[in-house]
C-alpha cells in the first residue's frame, strides 16, 4: 500500500475504534449513510472510526444525496443561510444543524483579484481569490471543526482535541467553546506565537510537544488507543471523515459565487492533502446532482519548498510520497507525512493540473504582492498558494485565459514574523510639514 503514513497510525487505533458502543441507528448525520473504504470499497456504520478494519485504507462519509430537480436544490441553499449550513443537504449534519450553538463559519468573499491579474498577466475578470481569513477563527479549518463537532455530539464525546500546526487548534478551542464542550489540543512546541496565543485564549488545555507535527500526531493516535482517550473526539484522527467533509464547502461556495459554475482552475495549498481532495469530492458532487455543468477543470497543489513532499513525488513521476524532515516558514502547511498525498497525487494528474512549490523568499515575495494589489493580508500558506500561482503562471501550466480561483486559507496576522522584517514605517519624523518634505515623502 502506498498510504503508508495513514496505515501506520490506523495500525495503532483501528481496533479501539472499531469497538465503539455507539448505536449507529441512533446517530442523525443526516443524508450520510455510512463510511466507505477509499481503498476497497468496504462498508461501516457511521462511528468514530476512520480506517478500513480490511485494509487500513481510510473512510470516506457516503451519502444518499438529495433527488429530484436541480433548480429546486439550488432555491433550496439559497434560501439557506449565509454560512456552510446552507450546504446542510449535502454534508454529514442533523437538518437542524443552524439551531445548535456553533461558530457558524463559511461563505468568505470570493474576491475578483483584476489587480494581481494584471501583474500576474491574468486576463481581466479571470482571477479570483478565495479568502478564507473571514472565518471566525480567521482561517479555514473552522469549516472542517463545524462538520467535525456535529458528529461529536452525534457520538456522544465529551472532549474534543486535535493535533495541530495552529490554525485547528484555535478553531478547535474557539469551536469547544462555543459548544460546551472541553478541549485538549496539541501543538508542535516552536509554533508562531500569534498561533500559540489564540489558541490558549480560549480556555482549554493547550500542550506543546517537543517535535514537528507528525511527532505530534503520532502521540495523538497513540492516546486514542489508551483508556486516557475515552470520550475524546480527535477531530483530524477518529473524526478525520466528516471533519473532512467541510472543506467540500470550499467548492460549494466558489461555484455558486460564480453563478453555479465551476472555475476551470484552482490553486489549493498542501498540508496533509485532505483540503485538495475534498474539494475535488465536492465538484464531482456538484457535477451529479446537476447543479453546474460538468467540463474540464484542474486542481493544482502548492507547497512550500522546505516542506514539499507531494511536490516532489508528482515532479518525479512517482506514486509513493515520501516523507520530509519540514523546515520552512510555512507552518501551517508543515506536514512532512501528508496522509492524502498519494491520493493529491491522483487528482493532480486526473485533471491536468500539478502540484508545485516556492521557496521561503517567495512565499514572503508572494504575501507583500497579494496585498499591495488587492488588500488581502495572507498567512504563509497563502503566500505559498499565490507564489505558487505566479510560478505555474510563468511556465505556462496555468492557463490566464480561464477562470483561476486561488486560495487564502488564513489571516496574515497569525504569522506577521514572516514579514516584519521587511514591513515597517517607511519614515520616522517631526511632526512638522517641513520634515515630511525633507524626508521626500512630499508629492507634486
Amino acid at each position: 500500500m502506498r498510504r503508508k503514513g495513514l496505515a501506520i497510525m490506523a495500525a495503532q487505533t483501528v481496533a479501539v475504534s472499531i469497538s465503539s458502543s455507539v448505536d449507529a441507528e441512533a446517530v442523525d448525520l443526516g443524508p450520510a449513510s455510512g463510511l466507505s473504504c477509499r481503498e476497497c470499497g468496504e462498508r461501516f456504520e457511521l462511528g468514530p472510526i476512520f480506517a478500513c478494519a480490511s485494509c487500513f485504507g481510510p473512510l470516506e462519509v457516503a451519502y444518499d444525496l438529495p433527488s429530484g430537480s436541480p433548480e429546486e436544490l439550488k432555491k433550496r441553499i439559497e434560501a439557506g443561510p449565509a454560512n456552510i449550513w446552507r450546504y446542510a443537504p449535502l454534508l454529514p449534519v442533523p437538518a437542524d444543524v443552524a439551531e445548535k450553538p456553533n461558530l457558524n463559519p463559511g461563505w468568505t468573499k470570493l474576491v475578483q483579484a483584476d489587480n494581481l491579474a494584471r501583474e500576474l498577466g491574468v486576463e481581466q475578470g479571470k482571477l479570483f481569490v478565495k479568502d478564507d481569513s473571514g472565518n471566525p477563527t480567521h482561517s479555514f479549518k473552522d469549516r472542517v471543526v463545524a462538520q467535525a463537532i456535529e458528529a461529536a455530539r452525534a457520538f456522544g464525546f465529551t472532549t474534543l482535541s486535535c493535533s495541530s500546526t495552529g490554525n485547528l487548534a484555535g478553531a478547535v478551542g474557539a469551536a469547544a467553546a462555543r459548544a460546551g464542550f472541553r478541549s485538549c489540543v496539541f501543538i508542535p512546541h516552536d509554533l508562531e506565537q500569534g498561533k500559540v496565543v489564540m489558541a490558549a485564549v480560549y480556555g482549554g488545555e493547550l500542550v506543546g510537544i517537543e517535535g514537528n507535527y507528525d511527532d505530534v500526531n503520532r502521540f495523538c493516535s497513540e492516546l486514542i488507543g489508551d483508556p486516557l482517550g475515552e470520550g475524546w473526539g480527535f477531530v483530524n484522527v477518529n473524526l478525520r471523515p466528516y471533519y473532512g467533509e467541510g472543506s467540500k464547502t470550499l467548492a460549494y461556495e466558489i461555484c455558486e459565487q460564480l453563478g453555479w459554475r465551476l472555475p476551470d482552475q484552482l490553486v489549493i495549498p498542501i498540508a496533509s492533502g485532505s483540503q485538495f481532495t475534498k474539494i475535488d469530492k465536492g465538484l464531482q458532487e456538484l457535477i451529479k446532482l446537476g447543479l453546474v455543468e460538468d467540463k474540464p477543470y484542474k486542481l493544482f497543489g502548492a507547497q512550500a519548498e522546505g516542506c514539499s513532499p507531494v511536490s516532489v513525488a508528482y515532479k518525479g513521476g512517482h506514486d509513493v510520497v515520501r516523507p520530509q524532515k519540514p523546515n520552512t516558514i510555512a507552518k501551517s502547511l508543515a506536514i512532512g507525512n501528508p496522509a492524502d498525498g498519494p491520493y493529491v497525487l491522483d487528482i493532480a494528474r486526473r485533471t491536468g493540473g500539478a502540484v508545485e512549490d516556492v521557496n521561503d523568499e517567495q512565499v514572503v515575495d508572494a504575501i507583500k504582492l497579494l496585498a499591495r494589489t488587492e488588500g488581502i493580508f495572507a498567512e504563509t500558506a497563502g503566500g505559498v498558494t499565490v507564489g505558487v500561482t505566479k510560478k505555474l503562471i510563468e511556465a505556462g501550466l496555468i492557463d490566464p485565459s480561464l477562470t483561476t480561483v486561488v486560495l487564502n486559507t488564513g489571516d496574515g496576522l497569525k504569522t506577521l514574523d514572516a514579514v516584519a522584517d521587511t514591513s515597517q514605517a517607511t519614515a520616522t519624523i517631526r511632526p512638522s510639514l517641513d520634515a515630511f518634505r525633507a524626508a521626500g515623502l512630499a508629492t507634486s
